[in-house]
């Protein structure tokens, strides 16, 4: 991560997603234009919000002001809804269930990366989360589709290849959360989407 260079987590997510998504035969419904998991709140790292970051900076102004915009306004809503995130914009001392009643209630909020076309303002400096969204779930044995689209399509078990690399990668990633933290001595590492939007 020095000089500003994203780590090499953001790229590994993006091609084991699309190995991943070969392997399951293509048979995953997440396409351009869809844009269905753009829509609500839901918390990503401090590690993401480098790369949002990293991504703003090269944007054209215009556009960046737009994102800039939309996240503001997205964030004012969402304190006047938590008071608590005036305080600290870090979610990891959260209950789920406080975490998952906030996202349920601003379940209809476009990404501020969103643009009217459904296409991703930011798709090159996009989180994790985005990255690897849409290749199906397992609990408990069971295949479960990674959005309510999914549901509507036969689902595929991923390889147990594919599988323990998906977990070498959260690995990774939590390597790199924990060295970001030290070298900038962050109070936490996760935040709502919004969030990751504003200078810090």
């Amino acid at each position: 991560m020095r000089g500003g260079l994203s780590p090499g987590i953001f790229k590994k997510t993006s091609l084991w997603f699309q190995r991943a998504r070969a392997a399951l035969l293509d048979q995953i419904p997440c396409a351009q234009g869809c844009s269905h998991c753009c829509r609500g709140i839901f918390p990503v790292t401090v590690l993401d919000q480098n790369e949002i970051q990293r991504g703003l900076r090269v944007l054209q102004p215009m556009q960046r002001r737009a994102i800039l915009q939309r996240a503001r306004a997205q964030v004012k809503m969402m304190e006047r809804a938590a008071p608590r995130l005036g305080r600290t914009r870090f979610i990891d001392q959260w209950a789920d269930g406080d975490v998952d009643a906030l996202a349920e209630r601003f379940a209809d909020l476009d990404c501020p990366a969103l643009q009217s076309d459904g296409s991703c303002g930011l798709y090159a400096f996009r989180p994790l989360t985005c990255r690897s969204m849409g290749i199906p779930h397992e609990a408990g044995g069971l295949v479960e589709g990674a959005c309510a689209i999914q549901t509507a399509v036969p689902l595929i078990r991923l390889s147990q290849f594919y599988r323990e690399e998906e977990e070498r990668l959260v690995r990774e990633e939590a390597s790199h959360l924990a060295r970001l933290r030290a070298q900038k001595a962050i109070e936490g590492e996760e935040l709502f989407i919004p969030y990751a939007f504003l200078p810090e």
